[in-house]
């Protein structure tokens, strides 16, 4: 933060205070009590006035947002950073969620107090990852492959209790290595029986098309998203070829190797995580190829035909396909014939909807309408003729040119037969996929 926090409220839908704490004294429960009446209360009285979640009341400013039913709100009384403040409080909502496995609300606020002690530090945010916290703070159990840590209300014998104290103690010796080390993301100790990496390229593909089918804007966002199951600490190396812009990378990765060596370089967390993202823009190869013709006959009937052809390999397969032809507003019915999969006018979406489960690579499919119009005796404003649209996913194929050239792992230890199993996957969606008509 640009300046820090002086405190954080979590409160109810009604403005009750759930929970507070303070980091400064420059602030105190009245000021944040205004929240309820000033803030809460303006947006009940008058609904259809424009709120934003950032409001600045005398000398302190309000930042807050909600999830389910709960508000939570910093306040500072120096110039905050708006977009930290957020991204901390966002962090914080997956934080508490990962601790009450999927719930926070208004009955789960149990460990909130002990986990604020960590997240922030006199006003500025410290640690919000999981992975750290639920080391720290073994009030809540969590599985691993020594057991459960620090579940709450444990007996046995004093073999037992001497062990959980061993294992309690491990875990905070992990915890402070992650916090104060240079691999914060991953512990010590994992041990896999079976040593594995899923590695799963996804991309979305945006396009616009004219008419004629000449590209008028393209671009690829994609990532690469990893599964990885392996012991102690191994470090991987993944070779790209250099076809990406605008790189941003998980922060395991050595930002150093990638930039003098072009080689992805990085301890993994245990598990799933994202690994990168990217953009491109050049060298994009389309999947499908829409040719579409519509004409206004008259003021009452409209034809339409739409040709579809994909571009890739026939060893390939979409599915499940969807084009939607937009129709004018005063459609009444449709005649529709279609070669593969099923279609109709759906009057809610003022489109024609064709749909089909699975489209072969290096195949075509047309669709043939005939629309009855509603005649009016009105003036009326010209069809505006918005674009078709195409929505889509293709297992297996790569649009942007995207490549795994190689996925090595080195294990740290000397000597170890280190052996993985690897798969690489990869899968082709739409995202603004659209066709001028």
């Amino acid at each position: 933060m640009a300046s820090a926090a002086s405190a954080i409220y979590f409160f109810n839908l009604r403005g009750d205070i759930l929970l507070e704490r303070r980091y400064k004294d420059d602030v105190d429960r009245e000021i944040a009590e205004s929240f309820r009446d000033r803030i809460l209360n303006a947006r009940e009285r008058d609904s259809a006035a424009v709120h934003g979640p950032i409001r600045t009341l005398g000398s302190v400013t309000f930042m807050y947002l909600r999830h389910a039913d709960i508000y939570i709100l910093l306040l500072t009384r120096s110039n905050g950073n708006a977009m930290l403040s957020f991204r901390f409080m966002t962090s914080l909502v997956s934080l508490f969620q990962s601790y009450f496995e999927g719930e926070f609300c208004e009955s789960s606020i149990l460990l909130m107090y002990e986990l604020l002690d960590e997240v922030m530090d006199y006003g500025l945010p410290q640690i919000t990852d999981p992975s750290i916290l639920k080391a720290l703070i073994l009030q809540k159990g969590y599985k691993s492959e020594g057991g459960i840590l620090g579940s709450v209300g444990l007996t046995g014998s004093s073999g037992d209790s001497a062990s959980k104290k061993a294992r309690d103690a491990a875990a905070a010796a992990n915890a402070t290595l992650a916090v104060t080390g240079a691999v914060g993301w991953r512990r010590e100790g994992i041990k896999y029986k079976r040593n594995e990496i899923f590695l799963d390229i996804v991309e979305q593909i945006n396009v616009l098309m004219s008419q004629n089918g000449s590209i008028l804007r393209q671009d690829v966002v994609g990532r690469i998203q990893m599964k990885c199951f392996l012991s102690d600490m191994p470090e991987l190396r993944l070779g790209l070829n250099d076809q990406m812009q605008d790189a941003t990378f998980h922060q395991c990765v050595n930002l150093g190797a990638y930039e003098s060596q072009k080689v992805v370089t990085f301890v993994p967390p245990d598990g799933e995580f994202e690994l990168m993202r990217y953009r491109v823009n050049d060298g994009i190869t389309l999947p499908f190829k829409v040719l579409p013709v519509i004409s206004e006959v008259g003021r009452t009937k409209l034809e339409a035909n739409v040709s579809i052809k994909s571009t890739f390999s026939n060893k390939l397969q979409a599915g499940p396909v969807v084009v939607l032809v937009p129709v004018p507003d005063n459609t009444a019915s449709a005649k529709l014939l279609v070669t593969s999969g099923r279609a109709k006018y759906d009057a809610t979406k003022k489109a024609l909807v064709w749909k089909m489960s699975k489209f072969l690579g290096g195949t075509e499919h047309t669709l043939r309408a005939e629309v009855t119009l509603v005649a009016s005796t009105r003036d009326k404003k010209p069809w505006g003729r918005p674009p078709i649209q195409l929505q889509f996913q293709v297992p297996m194929l790569g649009c942007s040119g995207l490549r795994v050239q190689y996925l090595r792992v080195v294990e740290r230890k000397q000597g170890s037969a280190y052996k993985v199993d690897k798969w690489v996957r990869k899968l082709c969606k739409s995202g603004d996929y659209l066709i001028r008509i």
